[in-house]
């Protein structure tokens, strides 16, 4: 594909998202709300897909991990014990001239507007990012609670609860997929920074003397997820290791996707120390809830934290920017009814339809419904009988579909379909018998 500047990237992807139903901005019919985003019928497929692979990876294949789904809206004072209510904030300032707001640390060059170019700025000042909301039918701040800004606090919370019930000792992990929010003040870059969101994460409690070693193995493990699991290039992703820790850290790092925008994090791993258990024991005053007693030394302890934390949407994001292509090869203009072909190069088990069923023509509609019947329960399927064959297969090629089945005239009498490959274009006639055995190899 031809380079493009990122504006021009960001803006195609973004315009191919809305127009195939991947993903289009939240309240569109009023004009969209600034920081919140929708999955449409193509993009709900893509976001669970890769959200079932990361329960498999992190729970369902490991002994050492649980489960869970905790409320969004927790105790105010699980806030106060994590510090959120307090310093969970940005600096930011206003532009005088063009009413601009802007986080401090994103400005290319201090004290100037990115926008206008005016020296006449606020000084800086703080914005909480907590999402707040009330319970209960009086709006006071006795009845105030927030939305949570962060998956892991819960985990937290109920790492007693679940340790009895599963009878999990140390060392062992919590994990759990859901919705946070963050007030964030400029959303941007499509879904990457957002104010409703999907976090991914796992907690893991471990003694502080193999919290390194757990935290080397959660980092490889993360890696793998990426390079293996997705299928990302390795040059695509970096790892980024934090300099300034926090007092309580013994050490963090981030793996970040090479987007069109610049490097950027889609997972942060943290050595969390006792920190956040210390924290609840002191503001619940539960003790015996937030420590472990040690059957050999008869001691009781905060277990040690190691964190991998993600965002769903970030991951969708960096599967579709790793994606798109372009493609105006003149060998691959066969079964084209343009010049460009606009295509998402998406792993097949990530893609929101795998098997895209095509009858020649709409006489042939029972029979091509018969074929997708077949593969419809192993595979996410489609059917599309609508336009001329090469604008069907446009329309797949965009939400990455990354194989079509064309029934014609001729499957009548030898029983066989096409089957067409979206990146090589291929064509190959595979008898129907053979034809589930034929794309489980390629699925």
């Amino acid at each position: 594909m031809e380079e493009l500047s990122t504006t021009d990237f960001m803006a195609k992807l973004v315009a191919l998202c809305k127009r195939r139903g991947i993903i289009f901005q939240s309240s569109d019919l009023y004009g969209g709300i600034n920081g919140f985003w929708d999955y449409g019928p193509n993009g709900v497929p893509l976001k669970r897909a890769v959200e079932q692979a990361w329960w498999k990876n992190m729970v369902e294949d490991r002994d050492n991990v649980e489960g869970l789904d905790s409320t969004i809206i927790c105790h105010p004072e699980v806030w106060r014990a994590s510090g959120h209510i307090e310093q969970f904030s940005d600096t930011m300032t206003d532009c005088l001239e063009c009413k601009k707001r802007y986080r401090v640390d994103q400005l290319e060059q201090p004290g100037v507007c990115p926008s206008c170019g005016s020296t006449k700025l606020t000084e800086p000042r703080e914005f909480n990012l907590m999402m707040k909301t009330f319970v209960g039918p009086v709006f006071d701040e006795e009845h105030a609670a927030y939305l949570r800004a962060e998956t892991c606090q819960p985990i937290f919370v109920d790492f007693n609860l679940v340790r009895i019930a599963t009878r999990q000792k140390l060392p062992f992990g919590i994990a759990q997929t859901g919705k946070a929010f963050r007030n964030e003040i400029n959303p941007r870059f499509f879904t990457f920074r957002s104010r409703e969101f999907t976090q991914m994460e796992m907690e893991f409690f471990c003694r502080d003397s193999e919290s390194m070693e757990w935290f080397e193995y959660w980092r490889q493990e993360r890696w793998n997820f990426y390079t293996q699991t997705l299928g990302i290039p390795e040059n695509k992703l970096r790892l980024h290791w934090h300099e300034k820790l926090a007092h309580y850290a013994k050490a963090a790092v981030d793996i970040e996707f090479e987007f069109p925008f610049g490097w950027s994090e889609i997972e942060g791993i943290h050595h969390r120390g006792t920190w956040d258990m210390s924290r609840h024991c002191e503001f619940s005053r539960q003790e015996q809830d937030c420590k472990v007693f040690d059957q050999d030394t008869k001691e009781s302890f905060f277990p040690t934290v190691v964190e991998t934390s993600c965002g769903l949407d970030r991951i969708c994001l960096m599967l579709l920017c790793n994606a798109y292509d372009e493609d105006t090869a003149e060998t691959k203009k066969l079964d084209q009814d343009e010049d460009l072909r606009v295509v998402l190069r998406l792993p097949a088990r990530y893609a929101p339809v795998q098997i895209a069923v095509l009858p020649l023509s709409k006489k042939l509609e029972a029979p091509a419904i018969e074929v997708r019947k077949g593969l419809q329960q192993k595979y996410r399927t489609a059917y599309d009988d609508s336009g001329s064959i090469g604008k069907r297969y446009r329309r797949q090629d965009e939400i990455g579909t990354p194989f079509c089945v064309t029934y014609d005239f001729d499957s009548q009498q030898d029983q066989a379909v096409t089957v067409r490959d979206r990146d090589s274009m291929s064509q190959e006639r595979i008898p129907i018998s053979e034809l589930d055995a034929f794309l489980a190899t390629k699925i």
